[in-house]
């Protein structure tokens, strides 16, 4: 549960998480942590969980790498293009996208930041990325549109 000095201090802490992701290699939440508490900001496990998601922030190999600042903007997914490997519906209104491992949240979260009509929503694990639509119809469109994005 959030208390509400963490929901506050949430933005400065992830700025302050981006400035140590761009500065130097961290492959571990732990260390995260001992980071941004030397730097004065609260910080768990949990928390910094949080803010690597909505940071959109993939490890790729041992370390946390953050997006690049054009994955930020709606529509652009060329920087992500290179960790997709796979597309494959799954029944009429699910389908799967493979990736490399580590990436599947940042993929995930471009994803859910376009607001492409024919997506209802998106779960994401390591590699895979579930993404469900309303129907078959709608599963179509967007498997065009991750095709042609992706070439997949």
């Amino acid at each position: 549960m959030l208390n509400s000095h963490d929901t506050a201090s949430a933005p400065a802490r992830r700025s302050a998480l981006a400035r140590i992701l761009k500065s130097e290699a961290v492959g571990r939440q732990s260390e995260l942590v001992r980071l941004l508490r030397k730097q004065g900001h609260e910080a768990t496990q949990s928390s910094i969980s949080r803010d690597l998601r909505e940071l959109g922030v993939a490890k790729l190999g041992d370390r946390y790498v953050l997006p690049e600042p054009a994955a930020a903007v709606r529509e652009d997914f060329g920087s992500l293009k290179q960790f997709v490997r796979g597309l494959q519906p799954a029944g009429s209104n699910l389908t799967v996208l493979k990736t490399t491992v580590g990436a599947a949240q940042s993929v995930a979260v471009a994803i859910d930041q376009a607001q492409w009509p024919e997506v209802i929503g998106t779960i994401s694990g390591d590699d895979t990325i579930f993404i469900a639509t309303a129907g078959a119809r709608e599963q179509r469109k967007l498997g065009e549109r991750l095709r042609a994005i992706f070439r997949v």
